[in-house]
This record gives structure tokens, sequence and C-alpha cells, in this order.
């Protein structure tokens, strides 16, 4: 597994299992087998409702618990919950997570971020991140933040590379996570003819030259799938390298359009609804 580095010095594996829109028992059996196929990186949240799934399938894979980079985020809704945190521990089954994230800049968000800070000094979370914190919103906490994040996770893709997001990150060493890493399923992203030459090239599928693209960009890449074949064919792209023509190549078809609109009144929305936790 192809690790990054952070800008506090820990590693995080290149690529992950995504767990948006899995059911409980979905996420049990996607992370149980992710984890058998040589993944290192789960990725869940408090809005997924399915964290107790996940911490499930981290037992019933075998690997130790130190040896998999558990990732999870806190719903606007919690925000103001001083035991959040540890109730999303005890959600997944564990007494630390490797990265918790807030996850959209909506009510008070100011005080979601402290929780994350707390956390980190209190060594419940051993690197903090934000999500979907783009333009304003980001300019405004890089002002207010007193332990600067680890990762941003994004919308990102090859029609939306986050060009001008990426100026802020490389200033600090903030690492991407993208999701819609495959452009939503849209098909004419993956069926551009440039990701079938390239498959054809290095005996890969169009889906796995664009993952392998992520990487190559920096970006950590976390793919959901309930399909264990697709789970092990999303992880089987680190035995060959883009060259730095084929990533000129693709670079071309960047559009910066995305495919996720939030508006304003989904943000207020957003702080007003409670995920249920009391999954199965």
């Amino acid at each position: 597994m192809e690790k990054i580095r952070l800008n506090n010095n820990l590693e995080c594996p290149v690529i992950g299992i995504g767990t948006y829109m899995l059911s409980p028992e979905e996420a049990e059996n996607s992370v149980r087998e992710a984890l058998k196929t040589g993944y290192s990186l789960v990725d869940t949240a408090n809005a997924y409702q399915n964290e107790r799934g996940c911490g499930r399938g981290i037992k019933a894979s075998g690997v130790a618990r130190k040896d998999v980079f558990l990732s999870t985020k806190l719903w606007p809704s919690e925000f103001g919950n001083p035991n959040a945190v540890d109730e999303t521990l005890e959600r997944l089954g564990t007494d630390y997570v490797d990265l918790l994230f807030i996850h959209q800049p909506a009510g008070n968000w100011l005080t979601g971020y402290r929780q994350l800070e707390r956390a980190y000094r209190e060594g419940k979370a051993k690197s903090i991140g934000i999500s979907n914190f783009e333009g304003r919103y980001i300019d405004e906490l890089e002002k207010k933040w007193e332990i600067v994040p680890q990762f941003i996770q994004v919308e990102a893709h090859p029609y939306f590379t986050q060009k001008d997001l990426r100026v802020t990150l490389d200033k600090y060493g903030i690492k991407l996570m993208s999701w819609y890493p495959l452009g939503h399923g849209d098909r004419s992203l993956i069926e551009e003819p440039v990701f079938a030459e390239l498959g054809r090239k290095y005996g890969k599928t169009p889906a796995q030259v664009i993952l392998r693209w992520h990487t190559q960009m920096g970006f950590v890449v976390i793919p959901g799938s309930r399909n264990a074949a697709h789970i092990k064919d999303n992880i089987d792209i680190l035995d060959f390298t883009l060259t730095a023509g084929e990533m000129a190549q693709i670079a071309q078809l960047d559009k910066n359009e995305r495919y996720y609109h939030r508006t304003e009144e989904q943000l207020v929305q957003f702080a007003l609804w409670k995920p249920s936790f009391e999954e199965a």
C-alpha cells in the first residue's frame, strides 16, 4: 500500500473503502472484505448512520486496529454536543480515530472545529480534517484555527480538479481526500477516450486508470462499493504509474465543473437534521 505523509508527520494510505449510502450491514460486509483484500483505510460518518457496522467490519476482518486508518465525521447537529466525540468512538468500538472531520460548514461550525482540536490534543483523534469547506468557508477557518487540519474531503475528479482550492492546501500541507472520484458514475467521464487508451496500455479498466490518476495527483481516494469484486478491482491500481505526459493528457479534461451543488438553504437544514444513531 502506498501512503502519503501528513503535515503532522503521520502517514495515510492513498486508497480506502468509502461507506456513503451503505446500510450498517452493507458497511460491515464491505469493510470486512476490503480489509481482507488489503485495504487499510476506512471512511465513514455520523450522517451515514453505519458507524457501528463499520466497527463490526473492522473486528470481523481480523486486521488489528492499529493497522487500520479509521476516518469519520461529526455532523453539524452534533457540534454543540460536548459528548459527540466520545459517542462517535463508542459507536465505532474504538478509543480513537485516525482522522476526525467536521462534515459541513453548517450551524456553529467553529464550535465543531474546536471539538476536533480538543480531540486531537486528547489523543482521541490522531489527525483532523474539514469536509466540504471550500471558498469563503476555508478562508474564514484559516483565520480561526488553532491547529491546522491535515485533510479536506471534497468532490474531486478529472472534470473538477479543485485547482483553486489546492493553492490554499499546498500552503499548509493539507491533503485532499476525493469523493465522487469517478464523477458520480457519469459515463461521459469514465468513457473519455484517454481512459480507454490508457486502460489498454496498462491492462486496466478506465475506472482503475482514474483512481490511479487521483493517487498520482497526491489525493487520497475512497471509492465505495457493496460488491466484493469491485472492491478488489478498486485497489488493484498500484502496480502501474501514469507518465507525466499521460497525466498532462488527463489534465486537459478539467472543466472546473462539479456534480454536487450545495445551497445555503441546505446548510440551514443540515444544522437541524439529526442522524439516527439507533442503527442495527
